[in-house]
């Protein structure tokens, strides 16, 4: 498969439908958005402990199957309540680890900074799919998917954070 194909010169690009949008669309801001997150958490996956790494990389799986269902317009669905259920269960485990009590001061750690990246543009990408789920009608899923997911990625700063003694709550 080419990386250059001269088909996106005019601000078009190809969704797997076989139309052909703006690169400027919600969807592809979507996408676009969801791109930029899977590329922080693969920079984020070398500075958080082996197990963390583990599941930042099936999540990294898992957002191209997101930007899959986005680019069809929701015909291609493979995250559901399965891969949901996963992110609820990985929180509470993080969750009973750490008991917190009130606001956090991110970025105590070099990992846990690096999380806290991750997590402002998942909230960045829930943004832009609400707007493909209220305004078009498809990505419920995917919606759910990043919304459980900035909750992961905030739960495991803080657990990093905690195991190193630099856990900063505001109080």
């Amino acid at each position: 498969m080419p990386i250059t194909t001269k088909t996106g010169d005019k601000g078009l690009t190809g969704l797997f439908t076989g139309d052909r949008v703006a690169k400027y669309s919600p969807i592809m801001e979507a996408n676009g958005t969801i791109d930029e997150l899977d590329s922080f958490l693969g920079e984020a996956k070398h500075y958080v402990p082996e197990e963390m790494a583990e599941i930042l990389e099936k999540i990294q799986v898992q957002l191209y199957d997101l930007m899959a269902e986005l680019a069809s317009r929701g015909k291609y669905a493979k995250v559901g309540d399965d891969e949901i259920r996963w992110l609820e269960e990985l929180t509470k485990k993080y969750e009973d680890e750490l008991q917190i009590r009130a606001f956090v001061l991110p970025g105590s750690t070099i990992a846990s900074a690096k999380l806290d990246v991750c997590r402002a543009i998942t909230r960045r990408a829930e943004r832009r799919v609400a707007k493909l789920v209220l305004d078009y009608g498809f990505g419920q899923n995917a919606l759910v998917y990043l919304n459980r997911l900035s909750d992961l990625l905030f739960i495991m700063a803080r657990a990093i954070e905690k195991r190193e003694g630099k856990l900063k709550e505001v109080k």
